[in-house]
């Protein structure tokens, strides 16, 4: 590569908006590699550091921008010479949580959404993961959001014979009720508000849905799961497991209405602070609270099912926009209502100097 080559990279800019920025391409230290960046999800966390206007995660709570994006999958172009089990044109998924320097496009140095992305300490395992040529790198680029939606599945513990129900058909909702149905899980039923999610829901293996604005959910559970109680006794359908997607607290609420006794909450959705949770209510079904965050051990646990299901994930991505029409994607992901899941892909007629 030519000395002083430069790259493009997207950083939060003022509220609401992203600036594409010229800077140095970096070069890969001995025990590094660098990538050139192929596709790269949009994620709520990304759209949160937008509408900030970069991260207010600092000691003294102001606002630092911050390169954007990680959800990336990309090229391998160049490898350290100490970095032994990569080579030149591998395709690799990354962890944004390996890199030495910071978690990549969350407040760390370093971001997915640039032309090239330097995976410091590279090492297949641990900061990334290689996958087949023909695993598209758009669908690739879902990897690190469906280890997310892994996680909250491992953390429910889902057994073949439970019946589940998941609030919220977004891209994570969606990988959670793809994992339970490979997982075996005997009846699992979708719940939301919009029924082109809804749609997707069933395309990607729900057994059922449930548009929670025209539909009493826990009348239609019963229908479908059958009727239990709950610790008092009352009537309760039989759904035993109960995983938040939405992080709202009207799905927290209905859940603890219609929980039986021994029911299961997991909550992988970022909860909005709020006053209308009803704790007390949890009482009545002894309703076990479990909270989700990231994928500890997942982030590569998901890379050959991912690829080996690419037509059921690829569903979940509703807009693929070039990298040259990056302020639109971030647009679209940025407007509710406007996108499901949002993959910004990036030319392949890019010249090596």
């Amino acid at each position: 590569m030519a000395e002083n080559a430069t790259m493009k990279s997207v950083r939060t800019g003022a509220r609401n908006a992203v600036e594409v920025v010229e800077i140095a391409r970096p070069e890969p230290g001995p025990r590094d590699a660098l990538l050139r960046i192929r596709a790269c999800g949009i994620c709520g966390t990304d759209t949160f550091f937008v509408q900030s206007g970069g991260t207010p995660y600092t000691p003294d709570g102001s606002v630092v921008p911050l390169p954007l994006g990680h959800e990336p999958a990309g090229e391998v172009v160049a490898v350290g010479a100490e970095v032994t089990d990569l080579k030149v044109g591998d395709r690799v998924v990354v962890n944004p949580q390996g890199a030495p320097s910071g978690i990549i496009g969350c407040g760390g140095e370093l971001g997915g959404m640039d032309e090239y992305l330097l995976v410091e300490d590279a090492e297949v395992g641990r900061s990334v993961a290689v996958f087949p040529d023909d695993l598209p790198f758009d669908v690739a680029a879902l990897n690190e959001p469906m280890a997310v939606a892994r996680h909250c599945v491992n953390r429910s513990q889902a057994r073949p014979g439970d019946k589940v129900l998941v609030f919220g058909a977004g891209p994570i909702g969606l990988g959670v009720t793809i994992w339970l149905k490979l997982r075996g899980v005997e009846h699992v039923v979708v719940a939301d508000v919009v029924p082109e999610r809804l749609e997707t829901a069933l395309a990607v293996g729900a057994d059922a849905v449930i548009d929670s604005a025209k539909e009493d959910v826990s009348a239609r559970l019963t229908e479908l799961h059958g009727e239990a109680a709950n610790a008092l006794g009352q009537p309760r359908p039989g759904t035993d497991i109960y995983i938040d997607a939405a992080g709202v607290a009207a799905v927290f609420n209905t859940t603890v209405d219609a929980a039986k006794w021994g029911a299961k909450l997991v909550m992988v959705g970022v909860q909005k602070p709020s006053s209308e949770i009803d704790l007390g209510g949890m009482l009545r079904s002894e309703l076990t609270l479990i909270a989700s965050q990231g994928y500890p051990t997942e982030i590569f646990e998901v890379t050959a099912e991912l690829a080996e299901h690419r037509d059921r994930f690829a569903r979940l991505i509703s807009h693929r926009v070039p990298f040259a029409e990056v302020h639109r994607a971030f647009e679209l992901a940025l407007t509710p209502g406007a996108a499901e899941k949002v993959v910004v892909t990036f030319e392949d007629s890019r010249r090596e100097d």
